[in-house]
């Protein structure tokens, strides 16, 4: 399966340490994860995207702009097919307007299932649907669900619960043949963020062990240090589908949970499903 990790701060940050200065970084996750990789990044609220179908580790292109990207807000991906040929088109993250999305998982008899859950899409998005993958159709179908609702984490759960009801039940154990169901993704549109554990891991940072930057850091206050209240701001969210090395905290969501940043970085987990 794919490969994870976005983060949302409210200091422009660099993702270079992340995706590939760390022992398991992202690039290093590539070696088994071969298919492609994409990273979005917003800059004056637009998503910017930069994605190949090479293998990250080994492309110029990916470490040329990891090392030189800063922004509030960046989804990666690092995919490893299982619908869909190793294709740009078919490579994550996807967006539309705003909005960035990335999956990792499967939907399981796809190809039996792609006619109903394209009756999801409303009329107007499916002409944007350019690959072949699941993924990109469950984006449009949560996309005509934000369309008809601004409640946007009411929008994600009918959206999901709309899927299921094709599909049947997500597979909750993350080690489960990679052939099951699995729905978890990442969405933003760079000022809201939004993480489901649909059945493959997600853990996830909002402090750090200690934050060498606490003696010059203009933002920096007990938050930085010490774990998030529900329902209480946040100077960084890290997601990632494994815990990254380094000062950071690493928490693992459970099957259902959605986690969800607001604009001004108020940081919750809602059980879902």
């Amino acid at each position: 399966m794919c490969r994870l990790f976005a983060f949302k701060s409210v200091l422009q940050s660099q993702i270079h340490q992340s995706l590939v200065n760390a022992d398991n970084a992202i690039a290093q996750q590539s070696l088994r994860h071969p298919d492609g990789w994409g990273v979005a990044y917003y800059v004056e609220n637009s998503p910017h995207i930069i994605k190949s179908e090479n293998k990250a580790i080994e492309d110029k292109i990916f470490q040329k702009v990891s090392g030189v990207v800063t922004s509030n807000t960046v989804l990666a991906h690092i995919r490893k097919a299982t619908l869909g040929s190793k294709s740009i088109l078919n490579t994550h993250p996807f967006q539309y307007g705003p909005w960035v999305f990335a999956h990792n998982g499967n939907i399981k008899n796809f190809k039996e299932l792609k006619n109903d859950l394209l009756q999801l899409v409303s009329p107007n998005y499916r002409q944007f649907i350019l690959g072949e993958t699941d993924s990109e159709i469950l984006f449009f179908i949560i996309l005509s669900e934000i369309n008809k609702n601004s409640q946007f984490t009411l929008s994600l759960e009918k959206s999901i619960s709309k899927v299921l009801a094709i599909t049947g039940d997500y597979e909750k154990n993350s080690h489960a043949d990679n052939s099951n169901t699995f729905l978890s993704f990442i969405l933003t549109n760079g000022k809201e963020l939004f993480a489901f554990n649909g059945g493959k891991d997600l853990h996830y940072s909002t402090y750090k062990s200690r934050c060498p930057e606490s003696n010059t850091c203009p933002y920096f206050n007990k938050t930085c240090e010490n774990k998030a209240s529900p329902n209480s701001p946040v100077n960084h969210l890290l997601i990632s589908s494994e815990p990254l090395q380094g000062q950071n905290i690493w928490d693992k969501t459970l099957p259902g949970q959605l986690i969800v940043c607001q604009p001004n970085l108020v940081f919750n987990i809602i059980q879902m499903f």
